[in-house]
């Protein structure tokens, strides 16, 4: 293809919303043009790009038996009432919903695990016709709050979403580990440095659920990680070795002590010597949402640890939590903020506590009186017994839960996800098959989603320099660009064309860049657009000689005319 007959426009300078790496180079290179927030348009170039991504997609997935289909992009609100999501994504502001013209709700789909869902439970009636693996590639809207990031966090984005239908939890294990396997070899082809974490299910839900990250300094998310046992989690999932705090000894009496303007963890150190933030007890509030209530509900933590506010939201099995407010603390505990506690706590307030504090005695709690905190408080004893459950942030340099080493943080980027959904969507859906008994069973389901055109953004974060983006070779937009750096020069004309039709014929997926821009203009435009392998052809044509240029490294050279396919083809890895 002629670069000629390309739309192509590239800009001098980054947008000025631009933050990330790939966002400032993908708007500079005129690859994406930004026409709302979080919604943009792929030029030629980068459609190509997004093209070749989901190309290697659909092989790898279609290797292992999967069906490709095209689902609805508009969802009726019933599928998913029925399934219980509709009021969690409502409420988490990020479904956009409308009404058509008789008034009925709708949505625009987010993910497709309900559509899915009635389609497979309308076709499949028999254990006989199970196993299925139905996938799509198909946009996808979700209404971010805040939009960043160019294709990273967009609202409207291009989505590979796969789901799994089995007849028990074996047959989800084999369909389980079948798309695991295809995602690493996805990935592996894009020459993309990834690793594969444990993570939250989320909205989704589901028994189990790991990430396939991108690790890029510019990632959102963060992921604890130990090379000597493998270890790797999402710090929303993340687990850790408790760290050592000082044992409480034996039982003593409650006593309380005034403590006037003195709140914090830090402050309760400073005021009571000897009394370190690991023998605390910090209790927090939290107003709790659920699909028919609000609620507040206080959380017991070591005082020298954190809420991990995931974990809690899984723990109350709950839509969302924020900490209170002062007035809403005031309320509930008729205290100011900074001396809740367990002690004295209304009977109607829930109680929670991490599992660091199952066992440990004599505590420094607060008491629910402004001024005051106890010590030596004993749970069950001096107060009632709070339902304990993993509620703790795990931290860098805490120890693996299987090494002991110290944990490593790392940012990434979310390219895909997989879940075992188990029953959670067929039972709730009465979506059911005729098992070997004769008897309706609920579907075991699995789901699988890959970002298509987020993934090319997290190549560029992983592999770009100071002069612009370097495509992995399987995914750029041409693998070879040759251009003539002064196409009214007859000689160097002939042999662009020559060289170029040589390439095709080698089966090198090439293009011609014959466009009238001055040599300089040129070089800056196929540096900028990262073609993996470039060739010029310029003041040296009559004598057969091209300068040669392997993007990655800018690894120059100059070579004969006649020696172009090999190199091209060697740089390509043929």
């Amino acid at each position: 293809m002629r670069l000629s007959q390309i739309l192509i426009s590239t800009l001098r300078e980054d947008p000025a919303d631009a933050e990330i790496p790939s966002h400032k180079l993908l708007a500079r290179a005129g690859l994406v043009v930004k026409i709302a927030a979080g919604v943009y348009t792929f030029a030629p170039l980068m459609w190509r790009v997004v093209k070749k991504f989901a190309q290697i997609v659909r092989e790898e997935l279609d290797r292992e038996g999967a069906n490709e289909v095209m689902l609805p992009i508009i969802h009726p609100k019933e599928l998913w009432v029925s399934s219980g999501r509709w009021d969690r994504y409502v409420t988490d502001g990020i479904m956009f919903t409308l009404k058509d013209r008789k008034g009925s709700e709708m949505c625009l789909g987010p993910t497709h695990e309900e559509v899915m869902t009635a389609y497979v439970n309308a076709q499949v009636n028999s254990y006989k016709q199970l196993p299925v693996n139905c996938y799509q590639i198909q946009d996808k809207f979700r209404d971010e709050i805040r939009p960043r990031f160019g294709l990273m966090r967009g609202r409207e984005f291009i989505m590979m979403d796969a789901y799994s239908f089995d007849a028990d939890p074996k047959g989800l294990d084999v369909a389980y580990q079948k798309m695991h396997s295809a995602y690493c070899r996805i990935f592996d082809r894009c020459g993309l440095q990834y690793t594969v974490v444990q993570a939250d299910s989320g909205a989704i839900g589901g028994a189990g659920s790991e990430e396939f990250m991108v690790i890029a300094d510019s990632g959102e998310d963060a992921i604890l990680h130990c090379k000597e046992s493998g270890y790797a989690a999402n710090v929303e999932k993340a687990t850790s070795r408790l760290p050592d705090a000082p044992p409480g000894g034996d039982v003593r009496p409650l006593s309380k002590h005034s403590t006037p303007d003195v709140r914090t963890v830090a402050q309760l150190e400073a005021f009571f010597p000897g009394w370190v933030a690991g023998r605390m007890a910090k209790t927090l509030l939290y107003k709790a949402t659920w699909k028919d209530k609000d609620e507040v509900v206080a959380v017991m933590m070591r005082g020298d640890l954190e809420i991990n506010e995931v974990k809690l939201v899984n723990a109350l099995d709950c839509l969302a939590v924020r900490l209170c407010t002062d007035e809403e603390i005031q309320a509930t505990t008729g205290a100011e903020t900074g001396f809740a506690g367990p002690v004295g706590l209304r009977e109607q307030v829930r109680l929670l506590a991490d599992e660091s504090l199952r066992g440990r005695t004599n505590l420094l709690t607060g008491c629910n009186q402004s001024g005051y905190h106890c010590l030596d408080v004993n749970l069950g004893r001096d107060c009632r017994m709070p339902s304990f459950h993993d509620l703790r942030l795990a931290r860098a340099g805490e120890g693996c839960p299987i090494s002991g080493k110290p944990l490593q943080l790392a940012r990434g980027i979310e390219v895909g996800h997989i879940f075992k959904l188990g029953i959670k969507y067929s039972k709730a859906m009465g979506a059911t098959f005729m098992d070997q008994g004769g008897k309706p069973v609920p579907f075991v389901m699995g789901c699988y989603g890959i970002g298509v055109s987020r993934t090319p953004a997290a190549a560029v974060e992983q592999s770009f320099d100071e002069k612009g983006i370097v495509w992995p070779v399987a995914i750029a937009p041409f693998e070879c660009v040759v251009a003539m750096l002064d196409p009214k020069r007859p000689e160097q004309q002939a042999l662009a064309e020559k060289l170029y039709a040589e390439l095709q014929a080698a089966g090198v997926d090439v293009c011609l860049d014959d466009r009238a821009l001055s040599p300089g203009a040129k070089f800056k435009d196929n540096e900028l657009l990262g073609f993996p392998v470039q060739v010029f052809v310029g003041r040296k044509a009559a004598e057969g000689g091209v300068e040669f240029l392997v993007r990655k490294g800018m690894v120059k050279s100059e070579c004969a005319a006649g020696e172009v396919k090999a190199k091209v083809l060697a740089a390509l890895g043929r």
